[in-house]
């Protein structure tokens, strides 16, 4: 059983301006170490497969980076979208890619900017749902979750396969805080964390059942896949794929799905309010970074400091980032709301700071 990891690397890079910019998103960046999130991800891999067997994929303008910072990605494996179409198309390029060396080669799709605390239960979790894929399901991993999340789609989950996994009653999106509540309470509810693993071929005849319109793309990509034309043919195949994610295309749809339960300190790093839950925090629960950062009478802040000193005085539940060039301060329980930011510098035109 060969696995082949696919690292999801797309992003505009909103959520945590003025750091990410559409040159460097989120993925770029080292939100939860002093790594990238995605050297991190890519590094947890080590011992479940070998870098020759990861692939990355993403748009060109990320390419370089993406390539540079997971070293010995082979060129090949670099799968770059002409165009952003969703996770869908994204996957399929993948799973074709794969299917041509390996048809029953089992993918695991990661997204390339998340956290796991605990490496050794997630690498044990996703070693698990490799053999449980190599079966003929498509499995995703669904995250015990530590409380009511409105931030997070949700996984029901049903009674136990004969191969491993539990059966799946239905994906719910992300729920009201009430919502939320009686999910977590009910105990039958999963977080969603966007990670599934399945063979090439299982995953391309799903495509081909529940995405037909897909079909005639993905054959020409598979009829080239290998040969000189097969940029050329990519260019031409992949723009005019549905733009639709995986969870509507397939997840939604197949009978064949198998949830697993995880359990290893995950996270998706979602805004600047998340921080304080991958790094460690001082004794009044602030995390601080930068050896220019003063700081007094603080509690429960994230301060980001870049060269220049950035002096933060009698403030709670608080974000302020400088990026160099840019200052950002805001409410933790604001912290979703940078995106505005950027709608904003967009219609100023200050395209400089995107």
């Amino acid at each position: 059983m060969a696995l082949y990891p696919v690292i999801m690397a797309g992003g505009s890079g909103t959520r945590f301006w003025p750091l990410s910019r559409q040159a460097r998103p989120k993925q770029f960046l080292p939100l939860a170490s002093k790594q990238p999130l995605i050297t991190d991800t890519a590094g947890r891999l080590k011992g479940l497969s070998p870098v020759k067997n990861t692939f990355i994929v993403c748009g060109p303008q990320h390419a370089r980076n993406a390539a540079k910072l997971v070293k010995g990605l082979p060129k090949g494996n670099l799968l770059v979208e002409p165009v952003a179409r969703n996770t869908a198309p994204a996957i399929a390029l993948a799973a074709v890619v794969v299917a041509a060396r390996d048809p029953k080669g089992i993918l695991a799709v990661l997204p390339s900017d998340h956290h796991m605390a605990d490496v050794a239960a997630f690498k044990a979790t996703l070693a698990e749902a490799a053999r449980i894929a190599e079966g003929g399901h498509i499995v995703t991993l669904g995250i015990k979750p530590h409380g009511p999340e409105t931030g997070y789609g949700y996984i029901q989950v049903g009674d136990a396969l004969a191969g491993g996994g539990q059966a799946v009653k239905a994906f719910k999106e992300k729920p009201d805080l009430e919502t939320a509540r009686q999910y977590v309470s009910s105990g039958e509810y999963l977080w969603n964390g966007g990670i599934f693993v399945f063979r090439a071929d299982v995953i391309l005849d799903a495509f081909a059942k529940h995405m037909p319109e897909m079909k005639k793309g993905l054959a020409a990509l598979q009829q080239a896949v290998g040969k000189r034309t097969f940029g050329a043919v990519l260019k031409k195949v992949f723009p005019k794929l549905p733009s639709i994610s995986i969870d509507y295309g397939v997840m939604e749809k197949a009978s064949n799905i198998a949830v697993l339960p995880g359990d290893f300190g995950w996270s998706d790093v979602g805004s600047f309010a998340a921080i304080p839950e991958v790094r460690p925090a001082d004794a009044k629960g602030n995390v601080v970074s930068g050896d220019a950062a003063v700081v007094v009478d603080c509690e429960r802040c994230v301060i980001l400091a870049d060269k220049r000193p950035l002096a933060v005085v009698g403030l709670s539940d608080v974000v302020v980032v400088d990026s160099g060039d840019a200052v950002l301060v805001v409410p933790r329980e604001k912290s979703q709301d940078v995106r505005k930011v950027v709608e904003a510098l967009k219609a100023r035109k200050l395209q400089k700071y995107l």
